[in-house]
């Protein structure tokens, strides 16, 4: 609930800096747009960078379903809601901003979760990788709904596609290069050690750069799974700072754009999305070895940056996008909080295991050998 309310202190700090200065259309700033695009590639970055890969290695079948056949199924069920409640068929696109699990927000929380490394691998993953799927949906549906609109096509997020492999195979061929230098300094003294990290770090905001100006997200996703330079919880801290600074640039841009009615729509569909998730999550979580973490990710919708880039990709030609999916963030990120701290509170403790008494040793004692019968014999009469 604190950081809910340090959220919701964010938000407002944002809109109040927007009316005392005078800001409007600030999502139209190219400033803006690279500074959010900034932040989400940050934290897909942070979110892959911190995920065990032997457990990511065994879990990569769920992921795969996740990413795919999960989102798929969390704007059907989205969608029906909002079409239940207010008969809008626009609102498939709405559904779609909100199906996806924001990764800066997942990589912020990582640290204090109490699932277990297998369900954190997991969340974390599903966060980074199902941004793709959603916006491969947005621009096909936009594009449909348009009739041949001009918002997007196959074509170019083919080529945006290849380009991203195409970045992560150059880093990937530069980690296999320096790999077994950059683990023999790790057992080094501590200035190389502390070298060798500034090094790595230098690499990954050269090869972020390349990727934020060229809109390549996938590639810092990727990135995180091998290129990751022993910072303890800097990363950590860093994903809540940018998580912070996402809300307030919200913020801004809400200024200018909320209305109550809106924000009501916006409600509605942070209530569907987050429990699309509780749907979808329970189903994919279905054998035995989830039992203890299957709660904990049927809680785990969270919505940021994600949602707010592709609300501002919408905002052109769906006005009032920005106004609904905001909102719904807002909305998710309360419910993510109230609903987890509550489970924390009513769960039954684990029982507490009674110590093994161990049995004490047997002191043998050594019994002394029995002397053998003596024979017997015969009695010698006496010599009259």
């Amino acid at each position: 609930m604190i950081r809910s309310a340090a959220l919701l202190a964010a938000l407002g700090a944002g809109w109040i800096a927007a009316w005392q200065l005078g800001l409007r259309e600030v999502d139209q700033s190219p400033a803006y747009g690279l500074f959010i695009t900034a932040l989400l590639g940050f934290g897909l970055y942070a979110s892959t960078s911190g995920i065990v890969i032997a457990e990511f290695r065994k879990q990569l079948r769920v992921v795969v379903l996740a990413v795919t056949l999960g989102v798929l199924a969390k704007v059907a069920l989205i969608f029906g809601v909002m079409f239940f409640v207010f008969r809008d068929p626009n609102h498939l696109i709405l559904a779609v901003a909100v199906a996806q699990i924001d990764p800066l927000s997942v990589a912020a929380m990582r640290a204090k979760s109490k699932m277990s490394d297998s369900a954190k691998a997991l969340l974390s993953a599903w966060a980074s990788f199902d941004d793709p799927i959603t916006v491969l949906l947005t621009v096909y549906i936009t594009t449909f709904a348009l009739q041949g609109g001009t918002v997007g096509g196959a074509g170019s997020f083919a080529v945006n596609l290849v380009l991203n492999l195409a970045l992560a195979g150059v880093a990937f061929m530069l980690w296999t290069l320096v790999r077994g230098r950059v683990r023999r300094a790790e057992s080094g003294g501590r200035l190389v050690r502390y070298s060798v990290r500034a090094a790595m770090v230098v690499v990954v905001l050269a090869i972020g750069f390349v990727a934020v100006q060229y809109a390549l997200l996938l590639a810092l996703a990727l990135l995180g799974l091998f290129f990751r330079p022993n910072l303890g919880r800097w990363v950590d801290g860093l994903a809540e700072a940018g998580m912070f600074a996402a809300i307030a640039a919200v913020g801004l841009v809400l200024a200018a754009e909320f209305s109550w009615a809106l924000a009501a729509v916006g409600v509605v569909l942070g209530v569907a999305a987050f429990g699309a998730q509780a749907v979808v999550a329970v189903v994919l979580t279905v054998p035995k070895r989830w039992r203890g973490d299957r709660m904990r990710l049927a809680l785990g919708q969270q919505n940021g940056l994600t949602a707010i880039i592709l609300a501002l990709l919408l905002e052109p030609t769906f006005p009032g996008s920005i106004a609904v999916v905001a909102p719904a963030v807002v909305v998710v990120n309360l419910l993510n909080a109230t609903t987890n701290g509550a489970y924390d509170r009513l769960r039954p403790p684990k029982p507490a295991r009674e110590p093994v008494r161990k049995a004490k040793p047997q002191l043998h004692v050594r019994q002394p050998a029995t002397a053998p019968p003596v024979a017997a014999f015969p009695q010698v009469k006496p010599m009259p």
